[in-house]
């Protein structure tokens, strides 16, 4: 399986238009078919039928089990004995397959399965049906004060129906385009015409590809696209008492060996961060799935490096299920209210988690991913230790020789050239540890912009004037995260004598984060023995973290996954009697 460009060949499946496809993906896995077609079926996907110009609709009704038939209704022409292209659609794809069978019943139609799967996305950022009260107005010659109907938005798009005789040409700037609802809400865009096409029903739909005027203006219309795309999450912070609660009646706070008791010193800088999170949208969200009790589960995601976005601090009520639709709406939703926050960000170039693999979604969620992809060389499952480290009361100080201190820009050098040659490229890229980024200077800058704080410090230890290990410390706003991500070091060797070296870091890191009001910090352990080599104990020998870390034009792909691995699965196709 592998990407391949918008104009690689489809045949034996008929060509798609080279601008409406992105790319493509052959599957032809038996299992992860079965898989995708038993999603589909599960939550309804639409599908159509489709030979030359005509196109039915179609449903996927059931499938029957081991390797057996699909079984699809709605059917209103006759395919009898030809091979027949059919469309499934997927999160933000379609998926193509040849298949030919036989109408059992009127309306009906049994499959065998696909031998393969072609998998295309259309667009960078998924679509949902605008509002119906919203309305369009263009600003062109004899069209003041003509209204024209929303069919669909996006992120960074809107499309609409042009009436009769109406004519635009791709390429074209309109400004303003005001949008209206009758509630009252209005905002004004720059558009630019990128599709005209035909509908269905003979009527013209135009694409534009749209910016907000103003600041006000992109509030609105990023508020107007959650709705649309989100409609059963929430990012406004209003919950952020419910949100704290979740952590305590759900066991998120029992991870690691911990206990809700350890965490409630936090509590205040957690709810105040959460109340302020819907207006600090380029750094941080935090996404809660309500109901009528409260919150019923949670996903956030945070910008901590220049181009990374990380999701974190999962958590669902063990009786939520009662409240969803279909099966594993929750985790999808929260899932893809995240990612797709991050897609918004033309900087998003990584995203990253700190998993804990025992955790069984968490394992089929992203290891699972991680897998699938791995033949790809573009993902990253690195384990490690995650040791939470007190800042009070450090050991009393030994004699080693060795010197603390800041890094000189020598030693700078050699940090970045020792994880060149210890690292995958992707981790010193997404973590800024390459030369250009080792300040942090871009990432903190956005979080000062939004009045938050983020910081990075270099500590050498040296023996002489030989340096042996770093320890790379970072900060970043209490309540971000209750088990402290942002607050965090990481230590890597430069001699063979660094392990040595590693208490006297860890006790520089103590006063480093005491002195900014720190009772805490995160110790990222990646090497085996680096726990006890710092002097430090595990309290949760039995965890199996990892940080999961995959290129941003896999999202979409990974988002796929999650709906394939969260959707229920449906029951297999009754047999009828013998008679």
């Amino acid at each position: 399986m592998g990407a391949h460009s918008a104009r690689a060949p489809l045949r034996p499946l008929s060509e798609a238009p080279a601008l409406e496809w992105s790319v493509r993906w052959d599957v032809t896995d038996p299992e992860r078919i079965r898989i995708i077609l038993a999603a589909a079926a599960a939550l309804g996907s639409p599908a159509l039928l489709r030979q030359g110009d005509t196109a039915s609709p179609l449903r996927l009704e059931t499938l029957e089990p081991e390797g057996g038939g699909l079984h699809w209704s709605g059917l209103t022409v006759e395919p009898g004995a030809d091979a027949w292209e059919v469309e499934v659609s997927g999160h933000g794809c379609v998926y193509r397959m040849l298949l030919s069978g036989e109408t059992v019943e009127p309306g009906t139609w049994v499959t065998p399965p696909p031998r393969q799967l072609i998998q295309v996305r259309r667009r960078a950022h998924r679509r949902a049906r605008a509002p119906a009260d919203l309305r369009v107005r263009l600003p062109l010659p004899g069209w003041l004060g003509r209204e024209r109907e929303a069919v669909d938005v996006s992120p960074h798009g809107l499309s609409l129906r042009l009436g009769a005789g109406e004519r635009l040409s791709p390429g074209r700037v309109l400004q303003p385009v005001e949008l209206r609802t009758e509630g009252g809400e209005a905002m004004s865009l720059r558009g630019e015409v990128r599709h005209v096409s035909e509908r269905a029903d003979g009527e013209l739909q135009c694409g534009l590809q749209v910016t907000p005027l103003s600041f006000e203006d992109a509030e609105r219309w990023q508020a107007l696209v959650a709705r649309v795309l989100h409609p059963a999450t929430r990012t406004d912070g209003a919950l952020a008492e419910e949100h704290w609660r979740l952590f305590i009646d759900s066991g998120y706070f029992n991870l690691a060996g911990r206990s809700a008791e350890d965490f409630e010193a936090r509590r205040r800088s957690f709810v105040e961060l959460g109340r302020q999170a819907g207006s600090k949208g380029a750094v941080l969200t935090e996404v809660v799935w309500p109901s009528e009790r409260g919150v019923e589960a949670t996903l956030s995601a945070m910008k901590p490096y220049r181009s990374l976005w990380m999701v974190h601090q999962l958590a669902r009520r063990q009786d939520a299920t009662r409240f969803e639709r279909l099966k594993g709406q929750m985790l999808r939703d929260v899932y893809v209210h995240c990612v797709e926050h991050a897609q918004r960000d033309s900087g998003f170039r990584w995203l990253a988690a700190y998993i804990e693999s025992t955790v069984p979604f968490t394992y089929r969620a992203h290891v699972g991913f991680a897998d699938r992809m791995a033949a790809t060389g573009r993902t990253l499952l690195l384990p490690l230790r995650m040791i939470d480290v007190e800042c009070g009361h450090p050991p009393a100080p030994q004699r080693t020789g060795l010197e603390v201190g800041p890094a000189t820009e020598a030693e700078r050098r050699l940090l970045v050239e020792r994880i060149a040659l210890t690292r995958p490229a992707c981790y010193a890229e997404a973590l800024d540890l390459r030369l250009e980024t080792l300040d942090l200077r871009d990432a903190a800058r956005e979080w000062q912009t939004v009045g938050l704080e983020r910081e990075r410090r270099l500590l050498v230890a040296r023996e002489g004037a030989k340096p042996v290990a770093v320890a790379v410390l970072e900060a970043g706003p209490p309540g971000t995260n209750p088990f402290g991500l942002l607050d965090s070091v990481r230590l890597f060797a430069l001699s063979p004598r660094a392990r040595q070296a590693y208490p006297a870091l860890m006790d520089g890191a103590r006063r480093w984060f005491a002195h900014r009001g720190r009772d805490s910090f995160t110790f990222l352990a990646e090497e085996a023995g680096d726990v006890e080599a710092a002097g430090l104990h595990d309290a949760a020998p039995d965890a199996k973290p990892f940080l999961w870390l995959i290129p941003a034009d896999l999202a979409p792909e990974f988002l796929e996954h999650l709906h394939e691995q969260t959707a229920p699965r449906p029951l297999s196709h009754p047999q009828k009697e013998l008679s």
